[in-house]
């Protein structure tokens, strides 16, 4: 019986994250929402900007989810003279579509 509980738990947990990286998908890909394809080149992303990195392979680049979600927080704090929004400071992105958007960049190969 507990390993039918595991597994129902297993497979819901695994269901929401991949719920949670098709929102943070969209909300990157949408120009009302982050519009982070307006700065920078995404996998699957049509018409990217060029103004920022590329954003792949961001475990690479980040030490941790909780530092990429800092820098998209305000970006300010690691470089003054970013052009990058504070989308979490100017309250531009909820904090829950923040964490979306990072479990998806987290994941882009």
């Amino acid at each position: 019986m507990p390993a039918i509980f595991f597994t129902f738990y297993l497979l819901l947990f695994s269901s929401l994250a991949v719920a949670d990286e098709e929102r943070g998908k969209k909300v990157a890909f949408t120009f009302e929402l982050g519009n982070c394809l307006a700065c920078h080149r995404i996998a699957e992303g049509d018409s990217p900007g060029t103004i920022g990195p590329e954003l792949t392979a961001l475990p690479n680049r980040f030490a941790d989810k909780a530092q990429l979600r800092a820098f998209i927080w305000d970006a300010s704090q690691f470089n003054p003279q970013t052009s990058m929004p504070p989308f979490g400071k100017n309250k531009i992105l909820s904090r829950d579509d923040i964490d979306a958007v990072v479990d998806y960049l987290w994941r882009v190969p």
